[in-house]
């Protein structure tokens, strides 16, 4: 405490100010790496809420005092205390959906309200129920819905209601088939409306329609490779067969209608029969003529005739039998299956010791590829190929142990940056600013200090020998001084090994006034 009192009072004001300044700069910079280091990491809390939710989020978290950060739309707080906010927040129902749901159905009163106010507010209740169902899914961030119900008219009673769902995603569109869980969901919930009555609208991906709806050849291939898989893997063991499975499907969509008929399959529907009879007779006289004006003529003679006829008509319908048939064909449909399978040897050890690689018998490769057609439902008139073979597999590296997380796991790269640039400020601080003020300054002081008052002047050219360890005991070599025994000699080499302090004392006498007698 002594010596640091002693070369504090032997720096000039001048190298003070300089030390207190440099000390005041490496406490605070010494302060603000330690408080980088323990602060808080920051974790997302909730993106992409509207204004009015936003701002009810972070008023709760200010009157619990958590510290948060708002950048943009995102609200970040303390990663250690993310879920337990989340929690607490959703149990006081914040972040609140901005559509209302039934609650709406609520302010309405019996008094004052006619059909048509409570018809728009029902289906506005209803369309942000169906909004509300459809955020809960975790990879959408806003829905809105709209719903077209038209009211019946004198002369369209039956109008079908329908629906328009806009969506907005996280990150990738949404898929067709989610789009199709949509349509239903909606049209499911509503009265009357079909599924083809939803439009789905995607933010990024546009109108979704059925005709972008997947076949779904790859989740074939995939459950077929599985099961190829697994098949070979209880006879070969794990990983030692690979499978890739290929499988054309159709991807048009084609309409057959057919109808034929059989004559020769006649059958009597209706039979209609009818008779007819018709019968009629002539007498009388003779025509008068010359001939029965002569005296020979038959002149009144009488005549008779008669007629019978009889008709019969029949008439039978017969319908011809007919078929009539619709084929629909769809995309999805397998045209061809390609199975491509790669089987590892065995491992024989031969008389010499030495481990070498053989393939498989074929008669087991047989066997193992019967298994595989049978596992895809291989069809040669289809077109389908299986293809087998047995090659050596390149060894396997050895698993190491996994990586575990270090102490520096959870500082992200801004933070490291932040202690880095911190820890090199103090460092420089304290290398080149502290200690070369501070060495400068002890070697000042000791120049600065008055040479000892000597017990009694020189006799015979021999210094006292309080002069001689008139030195700081800090300015002191650590080697001791080989001085010979000859009192001139050794005060000869005492001026000469140290030249600057004998003249300082030299030069303290000559400037020091003499004492009177």
């Amino acid at each position: 405490m002594q010596q640091l009192s002693a070369l504090w009072s032997g720096l000039p004001p001048k190298r003070r100010v300089i030390v207190v300044a440099a000390t005041v700069v490496m406490f605070v910079a010494v302060l603000a790496l330690s408080r980088a280091a323990t602060a808080p990491q920051m974790a997302l809390l909730y993106s992409g809420l509207d204004d009015a939710a936003a701002g009810e989020v972070v008023q709760a978290l200010e009157q619990r005092g958590v510290a948060h950060e708002v950048r943009g739309s995102a609200i970040f707080v303390d990663r250690t205390r993310r879920d337990t906010l989340r929690l607490t927040l959703a149990s006081e129902g914040l972040p609140a959906n901005s559509g209302a749901g039934y609650e709406l159905l609520d302010g309405l009163s019996g008094f004052g309200t006619t059909s048509q106010m409570f018809d728009a507010a029902y289906w506005r209740a209803k369309e942000g129920e169906l909004a509300r169902t459809i955020l809960s899914s975790p990879n959408i961030q806003a829905a809105r819905v709209h719903i077209a119900n038209a009211s019946g008219s004198a002369f369209r009673r039956e109008i079908a209601p329908t629906a328009a769902v806009t969506i907005t995603t996280n990150g990738a569109p949404l898929s067709p088939a989610q789009a199709r869980a949509l349509r239903h969901l909606i049209a499911s919930s509503v009265n009357g409306m079909p599924p083809a009555n939803v439009s789905v609208i995607d933010s990024v991906a546009g109108l979704i329609t059925d005709e972008t709806e997947t076949i779904g050849g790859a989740d074939k291939a995939e459950t077929l490779k599985r099961n190829v898989e697994r098949l070979l893997a209880a006879r070969m063991g794990p990983g030692r067969a690979v499978v890739e499975v290929t499988v054309d499907t159709v991807t048009e969509r084609e309409s057959i209608v057919e109808r034929r008929f059989d004559p020769e399959g006649r059958v009597a529907i209706s039979t209609d029969t009818e008779e007819r009879s018709t019968t009629s007779s002539d007498s009388g006289g003779n025509a008068v003529t010359v001939a029965s004006n002569l005296p020979d003529g038959a002149a009144g003679g009488d005549r008779s005739a008669s007629s019978n006829n009889n008709e019969t008509r029949e008439r039978v319908n017969f319908e011809v039998s007919e078929t009539q048939r619709e084929l629909l064909k769809v995309p999805g449909a397998i045209k061809r299956i390609s199975v491509a399978v790669l089987i590892d040897g065995q491992r024989v050890i031969d008389d010499t010791g030495t481990e070498t690689w053989q393939p498989m018998p074929q008669d087991e490769l047989d066997a193992l590829e019967a298994l595989v057609a049978s596992a895809v439902g291989f069809d040669a008139a289809r077109g389908d190929v299986i293809t087998l073979r047995s090659m050596p597999f390149e060894p396997l590296p050895q698993p190491g142990m996994p990586a575990q997380p270090g102490l520096l796991a959870d500082l992200n790269m801004m933070t490291l940056a932040q202690i880095g640039v911190l820890s090199v400020t103090a460092l420089i601080l304290g290398l080149f600013v502290l200690r070369p003020i501070l060495t400068s300054g002890a070697s000042g002081s000791v120049a600065s200090l008055p040479a000892p008052a000597l017990s009694g002047e020189i006799d015979d050219g021999v210094l006292p020998a309080g002069a001689i360890n008139a030195r700081p005991a800090t300015e002191v070599d650590a080697a001791p001084l080989a001085l010979p025994s000859d009192p001139v000699e050794r005060l000869r080499q005492m001026i000469e090994d140290r030249r600057e302090e004998t003249l300082q004392i030299l030069q303290h006498w000559m400037e020091d006034e003499e004492e009177p007698v």
